[in-house]
């Protein structure tokens, strides 16, 4: 339960948006939800229930929803901004009139915008030069969160007041918030793990086995670790929930957009059929184009990415995927125990290194 009540915008009319704005009410908070639909926001307010996105869930009668930013942004002091990555941008432009310094901001979008490969805090960052900038990332389905199953998320700011609010906004009985100083590692967490829950609902689709899965899992968490690092990240940020945590769900749940579009693909779908059927925004589809392109620029050795980079977009067949994962070299288990180089570089010593 919030130690005072506190004033919460919700920007974003999707799954998780609706869950925390629900939390938030729950905790005491007076909050107001933002988004573009006039149908949903008379629905939510006169139904207490978002048919499109969460038909079961019952809304606290406390959230009152509005398609006006600035009545939902007035005297507002927590802003969780929950906008797919490639409106996210255009909605923060339409707030900043009804944006003040001494506000926080905290994003709950898992993507990447493609100009200049901006995580989402970054660009809140950008166009508002505020202080109190956060993320929240985690092992976060929606609907679990609805139906009040115990579960947790991380909350990363290098501001503690920001950490402190959230938790206190959000954290509850079922609903546990974790704090980071680890910003861009948090965020990035988020963001990477779309990938290859995408790969993820493909081998389950081929029928793979556990160890299979397992393994993908795993050797996706070392490429993850191993890109954010080379961005600035901590390492022992992905041992966390918003690292191997996410990683776990999104790859093992079906109730994952993106797990789900792999799926689709596995059983023989196109990438637009799948994305269609979804009927969702998939954050992973966007986010392999980037990361790929990215990992080329800095160096990053990203197999699995750029398998399925080639699976979604070059028409290799998702059966090949597999190919990528037991042909690429086998160097390092915990690169930042034994480093990749030193490995490569014994196997070039005795003789037994083949590129």
């Amino acid at each position: 339960m919030a130690e005072q009540q506190i004033q919460v915008a919700v920007l974003g009319g999707g799954s998780f948006g609706t869950a925390l704005a629900s939390i938030a009410a729950d905790n005491g908070a007076q909050v107001r939800q933002w988004m573009r639909d006039e149908a949903l926001v008379e629905q939510i307010n006169r139904e207490r229930r978002n048919s499109r996105y969460l038909p079961n869930y019952v809304i606290n009668p406390a959230v009152q929803a509005s398609t006006d930013l600035e009545t939902v942004l007035h005297d507002a002091e927590l802003v969780l901004i929950a906008i797919p990555s490639q409106a996210f941008r255009s909605v923060v432009q339409a707030a900043k009139p009804w944006l003040r310094p001494e506000q926080i901001l905290v994003s709950t979008t898992k993507g990447i915008e493609q100009s200049g490969f901006l995580l989402m805090s970054q660009v809140l960052e950008q166009e508002t030069g505020f202080t109190h900038i956060g993320v929240i990332a985690g092992p976060n389905l929606a609907s679990e969160i609805a139906d009040k199953q115990l579960t947790a998320t991380v909350i990363a700011s290098a501001d503690a007041l920001t950490r402190t609010r959230v938790q206190q906004a959000l954290g509850c009985r079922y609903f546990r918030v974790y704090a980071s100083n680890d910003r861009h590692g948090v965020e990035l967490g988020g963001a990477l793990k779309n990938i290859y829950a995408i790969a993820a609902g493909m081998a389950a689709a081929l029928g793979m086995g556990e160890n299979t899965r397992s393994m993908l899992m795993t050797r996706a968490l070392a490429e993850m670790s191993r890109f954010a690092v080379a961005q600035g990240a901590n390492p022992m940020t992905f041992l966390g929930l918003a690292g191997v945590g996410d990683l776990i769900v999104t790859c093992s749940s079906n109730l994952s957009r993106n797990y789900r579009v792999g799926h689709a693909i596995g059983e023989g779908r196109t990438l637009d059929e799948a994305v269609d059927a979804l009927g969702q925004v998939a954050e992973g589809v966007n986010t392999v184009r980037l990361v790929c392109t990215k990992a080329a620029e800095i160096g990053v050795y990203m197999p699995l990415a750029e398998g399925l980079y080639h699976v979604l977009f070059d028409g290799v067949p998702p059966q090949d995927m597999a190919k990528t994962l037991m042909m690429g070299e086998q160097s390092s288990d915990v690169e930042f125990i034994l480093p990749r180089e030193d490995v490569q570089q014994a196997h070039r010593e005795t003789g037994g290194w083949h590129d």
